[in-house]
């Protein structure tokens, strides 16, 4: 429950921040994007191209992280197998958790 209400908090000021960037950017700057033309403040800009940026990397990051659950994945089962062809079980590191 707290946790939800800080990232609630922490979203609703970050998007306050934009909304006060954005106002004190008031600038316009063309933007040309592959086959148009946008006029945009400066502000909002710099606002998109930053929301554009973490939510790449973000993408990455899962994609990172989805890569070694599926590489922890083979590790196990080849423990597993490991473990049928030599008899015994081997001596594991996550007992407990």
């Amino acid at each position: 429950m707290f946790r939800r209400v800080t990232l609630t908090i922490l979203l609703a000021a970050l998007a306050l921040l934009a909304l006060v960037f954005g106002a004190l950017n008031p600038q316009t700057v063309d933007l040309e994007l592959a086959f148009t033309r946008v006029v945009l403040p400066l502000g909002v800009a710099i606002v998109i191209a930053l929301i554009i940026g973490l939510l790449a990397g973000i993408a990455w990051r899962v994609s990172w992280v989805a890569q070694l659950l599926a590489e922890r994945g083979r590790l196990r089962r080849a423990l597993r197998e490991a473990e049928t062809r030599a008899g015994e079980p081997a001596v594991r590191s996550d007992v407990g958790h």
